[in-house]
This record gives C-alpha cells, structure tokens and sequence, in this order.
C-alpha cells in the first residue's frame, strides 16, 4: 500500500474518527529519536490523548496496516529507510496527584516533566529518574531504574517501587487495567516486550517528603549522570547500546578494547561512556550498525563474551 492509501484505510477504519489531515505521509522520523537517525515513516499520526492512542491502533488492526507506538524515541535506532504503514507518537500527557499521593497520568507524559510537577508538591517516588529520557510509557516498558540515591548509589531504584496499576490496550484488542503482577516487573524487562500490549495511562503511588531534600536529590542525580553520559543536546543518542553484563560491565569491556573514540562515519563511541554511541551530527543507522558490530567483534575475540544490544533496531535497514 502507498502512504496515501494506508491513511485512507486508517479513516475509514476508524469509522471517520481519525482525522485525515493529521496523517502525516513520509514523515521524517529522525526529530522524534533522542539518536536524530532514522528515515521516513510512510503515515505518522501525533496521539494527545490515551482514547486517540487507543483509536488508532485499534483502527490500524481491523485495517491490517502495521503499527508502531513511538515516545521520546531513546532507546531505539530507527533504519535508514524508515517504518513502514503506521507510527504513532504519544504525546498524551494529562496528568493529575491526588490529596493521599496517587499520581495519574496518560503514558505519553515525560517523566522529567512528572518528576518536576511531584518534587514541586513535595511528592516522593521519581526524584530518582531526573535526566532520563523518557515516556511513562517506555518507563514501564523498560521498568526504568537509576542507582541511587547519594552519595553511595548502592541501590537501583526501580520504577515499578512506585507502580500501582495501569489501564493497557491489549494485544486482544480490549482495553483492561492491571496490576505488577501482570506485567512482571524484571531487569530491562516486562511483559510488554512479550506481548503487543500498549499503556494507556498508569497510577503511580508517591510519599510525601520535604521539597527541599527533593530538590537537593535533582541536583545530585544531574550531576552525577552528566559526569557519566554525553549530553545529548550536544551528541544525541540512545543511551546505552548493550545491555549490562553483570559483575563486568559492557561499557568496561569495549573500553579495554580501545575503542573509546572510534567511529565509522558520524557514529562514535563516546569518549565518557564507551557503552553509549553518539551521533556527531550526520551518523545514519548504518553507520551504528557497523559500529555495533566492530564493538561486539572486539569484545568476542579478546574477552569470550557476546554483547546483547540493549536498544531496538526498528523499521528497515
């Protein structure tokens, strides 16, 4: 199908709810991904609410148009031929905290937007995830975590400490709320890498503590994550690209490779942090690719172990 009739199939699916001048036809994808990489999705539909989200993936079904909700886009390479039928990016962000704590909140939200609205009202439970990009939705996704707190960062902090429930699409097609046991809460997983269902909104559970020491948290978390990671207004990227080795560590193994600085175009491995690649300014996703593949090479030949990508590669390469 051409982009043209993907978004008229999506109309006509949606019963005519789905607005066909918000369709968007060969959208460049590469200004929504924290790494700037990836080529053009053939239909791109912009979701501010969790009933629009919830529509247009429902529509894409009973279409049989594959789909493909994006965030803040940080944890994936997008190819540099880009996604075909439809992307959805979730932009819904109301939000609400209850008298008794509960934060409410659609998945498109941005979790350093939450983090700042809760410290302000002197509300506990995300001050620790300050500076990672990141949606509600792929915070759940990933159950996002961060070694703290200061100074002694002994203990990863886990998102799902705070989680109550959550309203999901399922992958059946109906829409249900759930609790952790559901979703099974592990390390960089959830059920939600096992199945296609999608968050619509979730219920955080947060507790009241003094805004100043909140505050003091914000600062000592930026200062410590930006002592460790690229900036990424500066060198875009998707945060680390393999996942953790425990007692060994990724970024350590490539480090000792050498390869701190190397680069195959405009991707490179970041000087700070040898498990992130940046972006320096024209990288394509081919360019990572290589790049991936030399490290992972590298590391095999001198050290026996085999790096895992921890990013997920999307669309057509």
């Amino acid at each position: 199908m051409t982009p043209t009739q993907i978004a008229d199939a999506l109309v006509t699916a949606s019963a005519r709810t789905l607005d066909r001048g918000r369709l968007l036809l060969n959208a460049p994808l590469a200004p929504y991904t924290t790494f700037r990489i990836g080529g053009p999705a053939d239909v791109l539909f912009e979701a501010h609410t969790a009933d629009e989200l919830a529509t247009a993936i429902t529509a894409a079904k009973q279409a049989g148009i594959p789909w493909f909700v994006l965030g803040l886009g940080a944890n994936v390479l997008i190819g540099d031929r880009g996604i075909r039928g439809l992307v959805i990016r979730n932009t819904a962000a109301t939000h609400t905290i209850s008298p008794e704590g509960k934060l409410w909140t659609e998945s498109g939200a941005v979790i350093q937007d939450l983090v700042l609205d809760t410290v302000r009202a002197g509300w506990s439970g995300l001050e620790h995830y300050i500076g990672i990009p990141s949606t509600v939705g792929g915070a759940l996704w990933q159950n996002l975590h961060f070694l703290s707190p200061a100074p002694e960062r002994e203990r990863t902090m886990f998102i799902a400490e705070v989680f109550e429930r959550c309203e999901i699409l399922a992958e059946e097609g109906d829409r249900r709320v759930v609790d952790a046991e559901y979703i099974q809460f592990g390390y960089d997983d959830t059920v939600f890498h096992h199945r296609r269902d999608v968050v619509l909104s979730a219920t955080f559970q947060l507790t009241k503590a003094d805004p100043a020491r909140l505050h003091q948290i914000l600062q000592e978390n930026l200062s410590w994550r930006g002592s460790r990671h690229p900036w990424l207004q500066v060198h875009p990227s998707a945060g680390s690209i393999f996942k953790k080795i425990e007692g060994v560590g990724a970024g350590r193994l490539i480090d000792q490779c050498g390869l701190k600085g190397y680069r195959v175009g405009d991707a490179q491995i970041s000087h700070i942090h040898a498990n992130i690649l940046v972006n320096l300014g024209h990288a394509t996703a081919a360019d990572v690719r290589a790049l991936v593949s030399h490290a992972q090479a590298a590391v095999k030949e001198r050290f026996g172990y085999e790096l895992q990508p921890e990013v997920g590669f999307i669309g057509e390469f």
